[in-house]
């Protein structure tokens, strides 16, 4: 088929042409920001899920809404190597350009309260040139945000910010992507701050996305937290789903499926958002004509699996060091109860025909844990988990694992363990 009208967009973060599966998570936002308008008091949200599951898409989805209700919004990623201050200064001063509102001196007063937020991330003795400018032209407001002490400074910012969109009736969202990767002092002043907003009514809240171990280190900052936000994890999608992010997009360019090529597509995708734009794509440039059959996506499959394994897989395996991709592949072992990769052929997950056609990269075993103990890591390996420590830190450091609880480590990337052993 022409691929120039290939509908398909597996992209990190891009908008898929047809946004399946998350109704329900736009709707209750929908009405989170209504009732907030209203006065009403609402917990901020945080979305959970592991890499490839569309967070960052949901996350700009809900963006969207909130600028389509005149809400004044603010993203930013979070980073390992930077503190909160200049990334959420930059959110920050967007949104109240965004409120648009009619007070100059009013505006001008809390943009100075931002730049002051912002400015006092340098060291008091620092030189102008070595002080961050956040491209604000209002002066800075000294006494308010800028004591030094993250968690005071953040409630002051969002007080005086809140009060600013209550004025006119609006709010203030942050949007914040890899949550889980802020500073554990930012993640403590963060909770405190959408604590005291939400005990003072003011229109504002937090959107956070983030790992699956994102509640572990809210709830390891502050003990509240599990009160104070809306957990929502997001998950692979529900068959009805998945034919739908499938069938739309082609369907608008004249293109249908086979009953048993959408078996195929949801055997060898498993749900995963990313992995069903990113078959989709290659099978619409492979397929003939319509409808797309099962031989098809049998035929596009391999390319499919060489491109995920470069550009989603291997991407990722590449920033480990050799001692830890030695941790990795013991972790995909131990994911099967310790078996060594046997010949990949022979896996399946007996459940008949679609089973059979099962890709190494995408498809889903059934006897494979989702998280593994590090004793069993340590095992496969013939070695004490405390000399694996330094490995396993690093590795949850670059986000290629994670620790949902206490003992037990899985990978951050759906299918990474298959891809292992295919590698072995």
């Amino acid at each position: 088929m022409d691929p120039i009208t290939n509908p398909y967009a597996p992209g990190a973060g891009q908008r898929p042409p047809e946004l399946a599966g998350r109704d329900e998570q736009l709707r209750a936002f929908d009405v989170v920001l209504e009732r907030i308008a209203r006065g009403r008091s609402e917990r901020s949200i945080v979305l959970t899920g592991l890499r490839g599951v569309g967070k960052t898409v949901l996350l700009n989805a809900l963006r969207s809404s909130a600028v389509r209700a005149s809400w004044g919004t603010g993203k930013f990623e979070a980073r390992p190597d930077q503190r909160l201050r200049r990334p959420l200064a930059a959110a920050a001063h967007q949104a109240v350009r965004e409120l648009g509102h009619p007070r100059g001196e009013d505006v001008d007063q809390v943009l100075g309260i931002i730049k002051s937020f912002s400015q006092r991330d340098a060291p008091a003795n620092a030189k102008l040139r070595e002080r961050w400018q956040p491209g604000i032209d209002a002066p800075a407001v000294t006494g308010r945000a800028d004591s030094g002490d993250i968690e005071i400074d953040l409630v002051e910012l969002f007080t005086d910010i809140g009060g600013l969109a209550a004025d006119v009736g609006k709010g203030i969202a942050f949007f914040i992507d890899e949550m889980q990767d802020l500073h554990p002092d930012d993640v403590s002043a963060m909770c405190a701050a959408c604590h005291e907003i939400s005990q003072s009514g003011l229109p504002v809240i937090v959107v956070g996305a983030g790992l699956p171990h994102l509640p572990a280190v809210l709830s390891a900052s502050k003990s509240y937290s599990e009160r104070l936000f809306r957990y929502s994890r997001i998950d692979r999608l529900p068959r009805e789903a998945a034919d739908r992010a499938l069938v739309g997009p082609a369907s608008e360019e004249g293109c249908s499926f086979t009953s048993d090529a959408l078996d195929e597509m949801y055997a060898v995708t498993a749900g995963y958002p990313y992995f069903i734009q990113a078959y989709g794509k290659v099978v619409w440039d492979v397929a003939p004509s319509s409808p797309v059959t099962r031989e098809d996506i049998r035929v596009a499959a391999p390319e499919a699996e060489s491109e995920l394994a470069v550009g989603f897989f291997g991407s990722r395996f590449e920033r480990a060091t050799p001692a830890e991709r030695e941790y990795l592949r013991a972790m995909a072992d131990a994911a099967l109860g310790g078996e060594p990769a046997a010949d990949d052929d022979s896996a399946t997950d007996g459940e008949g025909d679609a089973a059979q056609s099962l890709s190494p990269v995408a498809a889903e075993q059934a006897d494979e844990r989702e998280a593994v103990p590090t004793s069993a890591v340590a095992d496969v390996l013939g070695r004490k988990p405390q000399s694996l420590s330094p490995a396993r830190d690093a590795l949850i450091k670059k986000g290629l694992i994670y620790s949902g609880e206490r003992g037990q480590i899985a990978f951050t990337v759906p299918h990474f363990g298959r891809y292992l052993r295919t590698q072995a």
